[in-house]
């Protein structure tokens, strides 16, 4: 009897448990660039419906694009998923371009809220070679040249479609074959429209909500997250290659936001605050060694340094622009202890501000320091080490004040009269001096020279008296 009731007992408690676990939705919202700060976002996001037993959960999508290593980690994470995920391109306006796209190939349940729209999904390569163009189609075999003329010869040797590309062409044509090639695998495993998605990628072409939904791009139109949640009620996905039906009526919608790590992640990841920190680095360790015992330089220096370097890890960083802008630091540091006048400080300056500008790559929209950052910040550079050379001059034109050579042009007052050798009072001290004039005591003397512990002195010229109205 015992044992029966226990059985009892345990199959209410799963039960329970079961209706507990599935009467939600998990929601997670994404209106930035894809990048390091929204992966682990969302990858957390997953493992907590996991956790929890969740129903469904829907990624509520507005991105411009994003980093290549951002968006395939969260594609993988969403195919891993034992929770079914929908993306949602969402509110009216919004957009999912560029890497935005690959995700919805990849969701589950791929829909769209009116006033949409989503592709443009042509790689933009980063971090090595800025600026190169995309590859001329080639001309299809006997069409006339650019002459105006046709190479029927070459054309029958030639495969259709075949060139002959330079180095940069090549590697433009393997990057952007391998996302045409990525994106297909994607429309195939959830059975979308793979044509289009090859063109939106090799074509950057658009769709509007509409358009992808007669494309068969996506599965619905939704406008808001209820609506998604009664469309879907019924359907069948395949979740980890086994079929599941979705029970979404009546969901409680649990929002996840970002916590702290990711608000972290996504401050320092931003180009702009990692170029900061860079410098901040740099500057504080510099000052720390050119001061030691100050303390605070150095730790606020170690601690952004660090956080930039991990920054620049994440981010796709052009290592030419990095190592120009080292080069500019150093010749700029080099100024101050290596007065040049000039010439180190203004080679520096160009070289830290062309090496700000190639950090990143501009053609990557969001993931480039702004010009005004760099400008700003050259213009403080450029002030300082202005200011810096302008007191080395102005340093180099004074009298010297202090050790033997401020004696030189000095006047004191003969002690007893001498002819040739004798002593006069300076600067509070007896000095021995020597004088072609005989000089008698009282008498004030010029220091015109100096021979070990021997003043050469000559007569002080008499000052003219004063004026009196």
């Amino acid at each position: 009897m015992r044992r029966l009731l226990a059985v009892f007992f345990v199959a209410m408690a799963a039960g329970l448990l079961h209706g507990e676990t599935r009467d939600k939705a998990i929601l997670l919202s994404v209106d930035d660039a894809i990048g390091p700060a929204i992966t682990d976002y969302i990858e957390r996001g997953l493992d907590k419906a996991h956790e929890g037993g969740a129903e469904i959960v829907i990624i509520q999508l507005d991105t411009p694009g994003g980093l290549d290593l951002a968006m395939r980690s969260i594609i993988q994470a969403v195919i891993a998923s034992p929770v079914p995920v929908a993306i949602h391109v969402a509110p009216s306006g919004a957009r999912a371009a560029s890497a935005g796209t690959y995700m919805m190939y990849a969701a589950h349940i791929a829909a769209m809220a009116p006033g949409t729209n989503l592709g443009a999904a042509t790689p933009v390569q980063m971090g090595g070679m800025p600026g190169v163009e995309p590859p001329e189609k080639p001309a299809p075999p006997g069409a006339p040249d650019a002459d105006g003329g046709g190479d029927d010869e070459t054309a029958a040797q030639e495969e259709p479609g075949e060139t002959v590309p330079d180095n940069a062409d090549a590697m433009r044509k393997k990057i952007v074959n391998d996302a045409a090639a990525y994106i297909r695998s994607l429309a195939e495993l959830r059975g979308r429209n793979a044509e289009w998605a090859e063109r939106a990628v090799r074509e950057g072409a658009s769709l509007s909500s509409e358009e992808a939904l007669e494309a068969g791009v996506i599965d619905i139109i939704a406008r808001d997250i209820p609506d998604l949640l009664q469309q879907v009620d019924g359907r069948t996905v395949t979740v980890r290659n086994a079929e599941r039906t979705l029970s979404t009526s009546g969901l409680i919608v649990e929002a996840i936001d970002p916590d702290w790590r990711n608000e972290l992640l996504a401050i320092i990841t931003n180009p702009n605050i990692a170029y900061i920190l860079m410098l901040l680095g740099i500057y504080g360790l510099f000052f720390e060694l050119a001061n030691p015992g100050y303390v605070l330089p150095g730790v606020i220096g170690g601690i952004s340094l660090l956080l930039a370097l991990y920054a620049l890890q994440v981010l796709p960083v052009n290592y030419a622009g990095l190592g120009l802008m080292f080069l500019g630091v150093a010749l700029m540091v080099g100024e101050l202890f290596m007065p040049s006048f000039g010439i180190l400080g203004i080679g520096g300056l160009v070289s830290f501000v062309m090496g700000s500008i190639l950090l990143f790559d501009r053609d990557s929209g969001n993931l480039a320091v702004s010009l005004p950052l760099i400008t700003a910040v050259s213009a403080l550079s450029a002030g300082f080490f202005l200011i810096v050379i302008r007191s080395l001059y102005a340093s180099r034109q004074r009298p010297v004040v202090t050790g033997a050579e401020e004696l030189i042009g000095a006047t004191g007052t003969v002690a007893a009269d001498f002819n040739g050798a004798g002593i006069i009072h300076i600067h509070g001290e007896q000095w021995n001096a020597r004088s072609e004039t005989p000089m008698r005591s009282g008498d004030s003397a010029r220091v015109i020279g100096r021979d070990g512990l021997t003043l050469l002195i000559e007569a002080a010229p008499a000052q003219a008296p004063e004026e009196h109205s």
